[in-house]
């Protein structure tokens, strides 16, 4: 049998789940005044874009609105485009910064579709050919390259050099 050493893992295991003592992390992350503790690597007007604190792959993005919603219809239209237009930058965000060779784009909207958190928000999931191996099937592990705060770092340089071009 091999064996699969990811010594560094024990630090992301072992920390705390930050921020474990928020009630509402999507609409208290935001408020925090600190991004790079909060992981948002970009904000727009009325949503903002977050690293995915447990992520199905690394560069995992999540976009939020900035109010409190639980469904798509609860956004007024400035909303709904304003989440769209964050969705479009997360991904050409991704691309420019990871080079992924697809992307996953979707909404959990309920328990029974996987909506964990009671704040609508979309992902945003890089994809790279073979990234999916054995470990989720038979080990119901997922294995990270990079941590989140280098992959933080990375993104962010990369929006603040794309927000400043046009589209």
């Amino acid at each position: 049998m091999e064996q699969l050493h990811a010594y560094w893992r024990m630090e992301y295991i072992t920390a705390p789940r930050f921020p474990a003592e928020m009630k509402r992390p999507f609409t208290e992350l935001p408020a925090l005044g600190d991004d790079r503790a909060a992981l948002i690597v970009h904000r727009q007007r009325l949503s903002y874009l977050i690293l995915n604190r447990f992520p199905y792959n690394p560069g995992h993005l999540l976009a939020i609105p900035f109010r409190e919603v639980v469904e798509l219809e609860e956004l007024s239209p400035a909303e709904r485009a304003d989440l769209m237009e964050a969705i479009v930058f997360g991904k050409r965000l991704l691309a420019a910064a990871l080079r992924p060779d697809g992307f996953n784009v979707g909404f959990n909207l309920g328990n029974a579709a996987g909506g964990s958190i009671a704040h609508l928000h979309a992902h945003i999931v890089p994809r790279w050919n073979g990234d999916t191996n054995f470990m989720p099937v038979l080990g119901q592990t997922r294995t990270l390259p990079e941590a989140l705060e280098s992959t933080w770092a990375k993104l962010a340089a990369t929006a603040k050099d794309l927000a400043a071009k046009p589209a």
